[in-house]
């Protein structure tokens, strides 16, 4: 996973690169409290079911993800935003190729 530096602008649509066929992720920060990470997802790539024993929230930046939380599917895209709670079982599908930054709190 490649980082970016700091006092440096950062621009979350064009700062990270779409691969083929796959995810492409980039640290923003890590903390002891939590990370921030900016993703690339190519059409049709997943992340599968899991849950965390954290929040995380989920800004599109660009194109469009089915987030399901819980069994329930959500169509976000570029502009919304999603929590997923701590401890709930969510998966990420790429309706299209989508960038999102993933924020996640520790307590």
């Amino acid at each position: 996973m490649s980082t970016f530096n700091h006092s440096t602008k950062i621009n979350f649509k064009k700062d990270v690169d779409y691969a083929d066929n796959g995810v492409v992720s980039k640290r923003v920060l890590e903390k002891s409290t939590g990370n921030i990470t900016l993703f690339a997802f190519d059409k049709g790539q997943k992340l599968s079911e899991h849950s965390a024993p954290f929040d995380a929230m989920v800004q599109v930046i660009e194109g469009k993800v089915e987030i399901t939380i819980d069994k329930k599917p959500y169509l976000l895209q570029e502009g919304e935003t999603i929590i997923m709670p701590a401890d709930i079982p969510h998966a990420v599908t790429a309706v299209e190729k989508f960038k999102m930054l993933l924020t996640m709190i520790k307590s």
